[in-house]
């Protein structure tokens, strides 16, 4: 029997990973936890008009939760710097499961605007970034291992292929 999982996904939005964490998540039968959804949640609900790291850190909770429950969990955010990719692999090594850290991304930055500019993002009253927030967005370069993706020029269902190959390769699934 293999050991539960946290799988964590980053990268900027319209990238394709939403998409492929969601896709994940109905391969392993995993739960799926995603910021957006939270931090709307939490503006809708509690009437916050600013989320900072609020709803990063009641991810957290609900992840670790699930993952001592012997889920395997999708992470599904940004994750632009190394403070939050910390913290993600702190999650698991808190509840001893082991992580994959995920990053999507589309080289081409013509499809990627598109994407973006293209998209429903399936939450209500949620609004996407725009182009220019996307690409000046504060985003680290990985200093750690992590799986990447690039989807550019890739159908949905060959993204997933190579995601799940390489996360077979690394999980043992």
């Amino acid at each position: 029997m293999n050991k539960n999982t946290l799988y964590i996904f980053s990268g900027l939005p319209g990238s394709g990973k939403t998409t492929l964490a969601k896709r994940l998540a109905g391969e392993l039968n995993a739960a799926f936890v995603r910021i957006d959804t939270v931090e709307q949640g939490l503006k809708d609900t509690c009437g916050m008009d600013s989320i900072e790291a609020q709803g990063y850190l009641l991810s957290h909770r609900v992840c670790k939760d699930n993952l001592l429950c012997g889920n395997n969990v999708i992470a599904d955010s940004v994750n632009p710097i190394k403070l939050s990719r910390d913290e993600w692999e702190q999650v698991a090594s808190s509840v001893n499961c082991p992580y994959v850290n995920i990053e999507i991304f589309c080289s081409d930055k013509d499809e990627h605007r598109h994407r973006l500019e293209s998209r429903e993002n399936g939450i209500e009253k949620l609004k996407n970034p725009t182009w220019e927030q996307v690409i000046n967005r504060e985003y680290e370069k990985w200093e750690t291992p992590v799986l990447r993706i690039d989807t550019s020029g890739k159908s949905i269902e060959d993204c997933v292929e190579e995601l799940l190959i390489s996360c077979k390769k690394l999980t043992l699934l």
